[in-house]
């Protein structure tokens, strides 16, 4: 071998023994996803497990038949609470109220307040709900009056179009129970809620008071206080709050055991002869 060829090999050999770097055929290369450096990245965050799903509804079976009069509990002994929401001033809280049933099983009464365009807005995703069971439908008139102030005229067409739209809207009148607004009624709107199809007046034991605008840790103190056994609780679709607590409002329900229901679920009713 000539002194010139050999003096350049060796120069090669210990550029690449200085460099630190194998021959080329004895390379290794990187596993996917570790950089060269030999440190993999972290691993993507696991998703969000789905929230828990409530209690389910008593049997058929148990159901108790409404009581004459106004309701405003459930008869007899058990772990059911009945959260009815009212108004539907803001279209974005149904929309939370109908993905909180959805992801937690979670059941509820709306009283309808027919003049709320939220009600139709949401429409297509709420009536699978409807038609299931998971949530019921009844009336809180058509635009929120004291009916206790109207004529009869006044609160027969308070009925009348609420009943009308919630039959073309979701396939169900609402009937047979109705919230008065403010919980303003007398024997003369009691008759013509029920001649209406409206017999059954549904006040409450305890509110969320969210009707107005309050605070999130206000409605989690009225929630603690009055989400017991056998209750009927009012909540409202109008302002943004709730839709902010729903983990704590299952922790509490989950907490105590209750069962969450709907008033149909719960109450046989008198056949019609």
């Amino acid at each position: 071998m000539e002194r010139r060829t050999f003096l350049t090999m060796l120069a090669a050999g210990a550029a690449v023994a200085a460099s630190g770097c194998a021959p080329a055929y004895s390379e290794v290369a990187a596993p996917v996803g570790v950089d060269p450096g030999g440190v993999a990245p972290p691993p993507p965050p696991l998703p969000e497990p789905p929230p828990p799903l409530l209690l389910p509804p008593p049997p058929s079976s148990a159901r108790v038949p409404v009581p004459p009069g106004p309701i405003s509990a459930i008869p007899g002994a058990g772990n059911n609470i009945a959260l009815t929401v009212d108004d539907g001033a803001s279209a974005e809280v149904i929309g939370a109220y109908v993905q909180f049933a959805k992801d937690t099983g979670a059941r509820f009464t709306f009283f309808v307040t027919g003049v709320f365009d939220g009600w139709t807005t949401h429409s297509a995703e709420l009536r699978p709900l409807v038609e299931s069971g998971q949530i019921q439908l009844a009336s809180h008139t058509w635009d929120h009056p004291d009916l206790t102030s109207l004529t009869s005229a006044g609160v027969a067409e308070q009925f009348a179009r609420t009943k009308t739209f919630l039959s073309n809207t979701f396939g169900v009148d609402g009937t047979p129970y109705y919230r008065p607004p403010f919980g303003y009624r007398n024997a003369a709107v009691d008759a013509i809620a029920a001649d209406h199809g409206y017999t059954v007046p549904t006040l409450w034991y305890g509110s969320l008071s969210d009707s107005g605008l309050i605070t999130e840790e206000y409605l989690l103190e009225c929630a603690h206080k009055y989400f017991n056994p056998q209750t009927i609780v009012i909540g409202h679709a109008n302002h943004l709050p709730v839709t902010r607590v729903y983990g704590e409002l299952v922790e509490i329900i989950r907490a105590r055991n209750l069962s969450m229901v709907t008033l149909n679920d719960v109450f046989s009713l008198p056949e019609a002869h």
